[in-house]
């Protein structure tokens, strides 16, 4: 089954300095029928105004990962870390036991980013981070692994079953990817179109696919998009 999911439906929050897509249950926004698909629980679209950001804030038991799309964000926390994540690069930080960090835009221009939550296989683990930068070549009509619990190719590690990839795929070429039917599937389209089992998604649109081995992935225009497997729940 895939379930398409229209930009249009994502729930929207302007808090002035960040503009917000939920697409799912997060903070004040509460839809008991959207809190998860699989382990993944949180996927924020986020804009974040330049000189602005998140201060000081507590996580605990959680998978977090960052993937900056555009701009820089300092990030900061009680694990003693304090870096710049740019443009093309992923953080990963398992919140485990519990860390504070903060996040601030110091540029002088908005910064895009996608922070995703997974819930974590174990709990009560001592708390890690991880930065990295990809090529944005080895994406090009390909699903190139970024987070995997197996540290697929260059991927940064995950306290999950759960694997990130992106692809930045041309029209007209395909990619054929295998699961299994137990799992589950979630795409997220950044710009572009593409087509999955002839099901279209546009920019912005997602998929969440459950019961499905077998997926063929189709460029209806150039497009660039994130696709997570991982175990259901």
């Amino acid at each position: 089954m895939i379930k398409i999911i229209p930009a249009n439906k994502r729930h929207f929050g302007d808090h002035g300095w960040l503009k917000s897509y939920w697409l799912f249950s997060f903070s004040d926004y509460h839809d008991p029928a959207n809190i998860h698909h699989g382990v993944l629980r949180v996927f924020n679209d986020d804009i974040v105004e330049a000189h602005q950001g998140f201060g000081k804030h507590p996580h605990n038991n959680m998978e977090i990962v960052t993937i900056m799309l555009k701009g820089e964000i300092s990030h900061k926390d009680s694990m003693g870390n304090a870096t710049t994540i740019k443009t093309g690069e992923v953080q990963r930080m398992s919140a485990g036991t519990g860390i504070y960090h903060s996040e601030m835009n110091d540029g002088d221009e908005d910064l895009h980013l996608y922070q995703i939550w997974v819930i974590p296989a174990k709990q009560g683990i001592t708390p890690s981070y991880e930065q990295k930068s990809f090529d944005p070549a080895a994406s090009k009509n390909a699903l190139l692994p970024v987070v995997s619990p197996t540290k697929e190719g260059n991927a940064l590690f995950i306290n999950q079953d759960a694997t990130f990839y992106l692809s930045d795929l041309e029209k007209g070429k395909n990619i054929s990817y295998s699961t299994t039917a137990a799992r589950k599937v979630f795409v997220y389209v950044k710009t572009g179109s593409i087509s999955i089992n002839g099901e279209v998604l546009q920019t912005n649109d997602q998929a969440r696919i459950s019961d499905e081995s077998a997926l063929e992935i189709v460029g209806i225009e150039n497009a660039e998009f994130i696709l997570i497997d991982c175990v259901a729940i």
